[in-house]
Parts: C-alpha cells; structure tokens; sequence
C-alpha cells in the first residue's frame, strides 16, 4: 500500500525521471516552492498515469491543433480558436443539433499567421464566432485539422436563468520544470515531463470540477497564466517555446465541450501565441500591452464579466474600459472583475508594493463602477477576503527596499523545511529602522478601514456595498506559494496545504455563491459563502446576529448566543500511522496519537474515491480493525478525529487519502 502524498519539492534541476521522485535541494532565503507530483495523487492509481504518458509522448505532445473554446459575448454564442498547418490552406467549422450534423451551420475561419514550430511546421491560428444559439440545446460541432473533419464534439448551452461556472488560478502548465530557458537538450527532456505532470494534474482538477457541477458548469474561468514560459525566457527566445505547455493545457477531454474565459497574466502576457489560441470576445485595444491585447468582455445570463490585462499597467485605459463595458451592460444584475494580480491576496506576492500600489488604483474604479466581486491568481494560494470598501491609500515604500526585508522576514535558513505560511524572522520589537519601515508599511497595507460592517445571516451577507476579492490557489499544482506570516485583517479565509484547488461559483438572480474544494479529497476547503441581493422588506426577516455596512450608523451589541460546541476548536488533521492487512478481508488501522485531548476517531472506507457508499466505522481507540472487506478490491480510506461538546461532536480534518488493496482470494 502507498500513501497519496501531496509534496513540496524544492527548487531543483528537473529531468525528465523527476516526475518518479520529488527531489530536495538546498534553498537558503526562503522555503522551498513545491509542486504536486502526478504519480503520487489517487488518478495515478489503476493505471491512469500509465495511460496518460503513453497518449502524452504518442500524440499529445506533439499535438499543436487541439481546439480552444471561450465564451461568446452572451449566452447566445461562442467562440473557437485552434491552429493548423498553413499549407492546408482556409479551415471551417460546422455546428448543428444533431451528431450527424445534418442541416449544419458551416462557417468558414478567419485565419491569422501563428508560429512555426521547431520542426519548422508552419502553423496559422483559425477563429469561428458560432452564433444564435438557442438556450437549453445541446449542439454539435466538427471542424477541418489539415482538411480533415474531426469527430463531432458536444456544446450544450444553459436554461438562461441561473448557472455555474469553475473558477481556477494559475494553471501554469509546465511550471515544475526548474530548468527555465536553457536551450539544451535537458531542458527539453525536462520540461516534456514538467508539462505532461503539470498537464494530467490539471485534467485531473478540471474533471473534479465538472462532477461538482452535475457536469453542467457553463464555462471556467482562469485567473491568468494558463503556462509557463514566457518568450522572453524561452530558448532563444523562440515564439514556440511555449507550444508543448500550450498542448498540455489544451489537453483535457473536457475542454473540448467547455469554454475557458482566460485571463492575461504575466507569464502570458509577452507572447501572442496566447492570442492565437483564445478567440475572446468583445476584445478592447484598451488595456492592451500590445502583445496579447486588452481588456475583453462578455455576459452571461445576468451576469457581466469584465476581464483586465493588467500587464498592461495604465489604469486610466482599463478606468475607460470598465465604465464603457458598465454603461453598454446596464441590464446586468451581478459585475464581475477578474484580473491576475492577487491586489487582496493573502501570499508571497499580496504585499509587494507593486500590487498594493495596483490595488490603491483599481479599487476606487470598481467601487465607482459597483462592482460586486473581484477574482484573482498570481499568489497559487488561495484567500477570500471581507466585504471591503473605501481603503484607499498611497504608500511611499517600494520594491527595492520591501524585497530584502522580505527575503530576511522569510529565510528559512540552510536546511529550509516544507513549510504552508512562511517564517516571521523580523519581530514586532525590532529596533532596525530598515526593519521598522518594513513592518510599518505591512501595517498600512492590512486596511482595518476597508473592512465593511455588513447584514448577515450564518454565510450569507445581504446586499452589501463593498466589494468581495477572491484568490485562487494553483488548479494544477506544478507551484505552490507560502502564506505570509501576518495575516492580513483584510482576509476572512485562506489557504495553503500544497494541493491543487478549485472553485464552483452558482449564479442566480438573486445569490452569488462560492465553494471551494481540494482536490485530493474534494472536501471544502472553506465554508459556502454567499452574496444575496434581496428586496429590503425581505431583508428584515434574514438577518441574524448582524449589523448593517453603514459604518456611520450606530449598532446595538447582542447577547452573545454562541453555543459551547460552536466556541470548541476542532482537532487538528488527523495522521494514519499504519494499515496492516490481518488476511483477505480484514485490516488493522492504527492512527498517530494526537498531543490534543479528543474523544475519538471516524474511520471510514470506499471502493469508490469519491467516498459514495463509505463504510464508517467510530472508535475511541487509535486502533480499529475493520472487517468484512471483499478480497481483492481496492479500497480509499480516510479517518478524522473528533471532540464531543455536550451533545455535538466536533471534527477535524481527514487524514490524506491512503489506497488499500485487500489480497487476491487463491
């Protein structure tokens, strides 16, 4: 039996037999950044891995005309982009409701010269805008690769009145590969197997999503940097450098029925192969950075989504771009921002003075133009902030003098440790005025006086006035960043456990609701959070234990109600220590002691890895032997701890995943 481990492997030269071992190198300055290695997680089990490298190095990799969908400008269309050779001259798609494609729309491309590739293969990237889409239709789609009709993939569109949709951050496809633009053939070797870890890891996420969903999500939507390799850091600083982690992110089977609104980050933002792949809608020369574009648009049922290139750093263009967008959409009950930059993030990157002096410019315009939420990656940890408005403010510190006091706040010294929030070296004392300045600025940033009093009841905050900002962690997993030491009185949730996660977002008329999950035991990583916007004679009989967002209006305190069992803090993540087969359909689990006092255990069991039909099994020892098993089947296990507080008990977390195989009957 093995155990499914999520590792932090340190920065370290990556060949191709990395993806089999994670490795560790020294790292002085700060803890190591990690990444999920493919073979270790519950799909690499069965035989899951195994396939996928054997698709990956026959086809995939080589693969540079795999399809891309986004969102049309409504619910009524939507968008393709793909590439293929220039010598099979124009391409065409066809789309009908039918999957013989009988009476098809056929539409032929907009072709624009893209790459050639390092074989010399010279590509050119097609675009179709398949238009007039009826709501609630399944419909499918073929289109020419080199004059050739594929096999007709499925698009089926929404009700038109409430929907879903996946929010991911940094999918980074390729960005465990340490060997950044040495133009070798070890690089190469070394970033195949960076891509194809990155990549299944990233199919992974995106199934667990879709299932989330009821398979019924509308679209996902990517905070930016959808790979790794900029073109200025490419070998030669080649346009195809990025090519094999394009093929990796456009891998998933899912992809091909599902549209990915995608955001400009950095690592995006000085190649326009990016362009050549993604056909987005409504697309603005505002914002641009005039590599990859600008500012782009689109709407969804009640919903607009408003997407920022904020590589491109003049704010007065995006200020011209969300106020038009705003003023053309005014029939849009929900505003969505989304832009890479975490400006409310809570990691590595949240307080450089280069992404809170973004946050002071950007925040004044969304709150000017109501918007509701604003989605953000960058940081690869994921955080959820309060209802903020009106922090507003200038710094006078900069780059040059935050970035040595945070490489000393952080050293983790020579033999640094995995690690989820980084170390605080530099003390409250300190009488370093360098240090000093370091923490007074850390202090500004925190923004006590962004925080917004609002109406609520248990998760849900009604009609607020200010603004939600929200991080996404890594969807793949091929980096990790720490958490900062502080935490920011901004932030009301974060997290890092160095796991891929991802977002449900459910959208109605009147809710904006927010899930989060990880994906190597898809539990929640956070509560359900909810925005409503609710009538205000509604709105009386919701709240509870409350006050209003008007800072200005007096509150009244209440009697504190909080039961015994809702103030118990709940035990720490349980550790399995041991599972020992005792014959063919019986095992004994044993479970590390905890140094905290708990009341018992919760073990439960599975064929199935998404735990459907458990077998539980609650115990006050850390040793339990369950039997009854069948022989020869394989077995997810997972146990937590629990504290009883009255009549309620109190759990903590579940131990990682562990696979067991019961023996083989003879």
């Amino acid at each position: 039996m093995r155990k499914f481990m999520w590792k932090k492997a340190a920065a370290a030269a990556m060949t191709a037999t990395i993806l089999a071992t994670s490795a560790t190198v020294l790292q002085a300055a700060a803890p190591p950044d990690g990444y999920t290695n493919a073979q270790d997680t519950v799909e690499a089990y069965g035989g899951a891995y195994s396939n996928w490298m054997t698709k990956w190095n026959s086809t995939i990799s080589k693969d540079r005309e795999q399809i891309s969908l986004s969102p049309g400008s409504d619910n009524s269309s939507v968008n393709f982009a793909w590439y293929t050779k220039k010598s099979a001259g124009v391409q065409k798609l066809k789309i009908a409701e039918n999957k013989r494609l009988t009476n098809a729309k056929v539409y032929e491309a907009e072709q624009t010269k893209a790459v050639t590739d390092k074989d010399e293969t010279e590509y050119v990237s097609n675009k179709v805008i398949a238009t007039d889409l009826k709501a609630n239709t399944t419909y499918y789609y073929s289109y020419q690769k080199d004059g050739q009709w594929t096999a007709p993939e499925k698009y089926t569109t929404d009700n038109g009145s409430k929907f879903s949709f996946i929010f991911v951050g940094d999918p980074q496809i390729g960005s465990s590969n340490e060997l950044k633009g040495a133009a070798t053939e070890e690089f190469y070797n070394a970033q195949s197997a960076a891509v194809a870890n990155d990549a299944f890891n990233w199919n992974t996420t995106l199934n667990q999503a879709m299932e989330k969903t009821g398979n019924k999500a509308s679209f996902v939507l990517s905070s930016g940097d959808q790979i790794q390799s900029t073109k200025k850091k490419s070998p030669n600083k080649a346009a195809w450098g990025s090519e094999i982690e394009y093929s990796g992110y456009l891998s998933p089977d899912v992809l091909k029925n599902l549209p990915v609104a995608t955001t400009v980050g950095n690592h995006d933002a000085d190649n326009a192969n990016y362009t050549y792949h993604f056909n987005t809608a409504n697309a603005s020369e505002l914002g641009s950075n005039g590599k990859v574009g600008g500012d782009y648009w689109f709407k969804h049922d009640n919903a607009l989504f408003i997407m920022l290139n904020t590589q491109d750093t003049n704010v007065e263009e995006h200020r011209q771009f969300i106020e038009q967008t705003v003023a053309a959409n005014k029939d849009c009950k929900w505003r969505i921002v989304t832009l890479h930059q975490d400006i409310y993030g809570s990691a590595e990157h949240s307080n450089e003075p280069e992404i809170t002096n973004l946050r002071y410019q950007l925040a004044p315009i969304f709150e000017d133009n109501k918007v509701d939420v604003v989605l953000t990656g960058h940081d690869h940890a994921y955080s959820r902030t309060q209802i903020l408005k009106g922090g507003h403010k200038t710094t006078e510190y900069t780059d040059d003098e935050f970035d040595p006091m945070l490489d000393e706040d952080m050293d983790a010294g020579e033999n640094p440790d995995t690690v989820y929030t980084a170390k605080e070296n530099i003390k409250a004392d300190t009488t370093d005025p360098s240090q000093k300045a370091y923490l007074n600025y850390l202090n500004q940033v925190m923004d006590k006086d962004a925080i917004q009093q609002v109406t609520k009841k248990g998760t849900t905050v009604f009609n607020p006035t200010g603004i939600l900002y929200m991080t996404a962690g890594s969807s793949s997993g091929s980096k990790y960043y720490d958490l900062v030491p502080r935490q920011q009185s901004y932030i009301a949730n974060r997290w890092q456990q160095d796991v891929p996660t991802y977002s449900v977002i459910d959208i109605t008329d009147t809710t904006f609701t927010i899930n989060t999950y990880r994906t190597d035991t898809e539990e929640k990583i956070d509560e359900t959070f909810s925005i409503a916007k609710v009538n205000e004679s509604d709105n009386k009989n919701q709240t509870d234990n409350t006050q209003t967002d008007n800072k200005k209006q007096p509150t009244t305190a209440k009697k504190n109600t909080t039961k015994p069992a809702e103030k118990a803090v709940a035990p720490k993540k349980t550790v399995v220590k041991k599972v020992k087969a005792l014959g063919k359909k019986k095992i004994k689990i044993t479970v590390k002691k905890s140094s905290e006092q708990v009341s018992g255990y919760e073990v439960i069991l599975s064929t199935k890895k998404n735990f459907k039909n458990a077998k539980k099994i609650t115990t006050k020892k850390n040793v339990v032997t369950v039997k009854k098993l069948k022989a020869g089947k394989k077995y997810f296990v997972k146990v937590r701890a629990f504290k009883k507080v009255g009549n309620k008990k109190i759990y903590g977390n579940y131990s990682t995943c562990l696979l067991y195989t019961s023996p083989s009957p003879r």
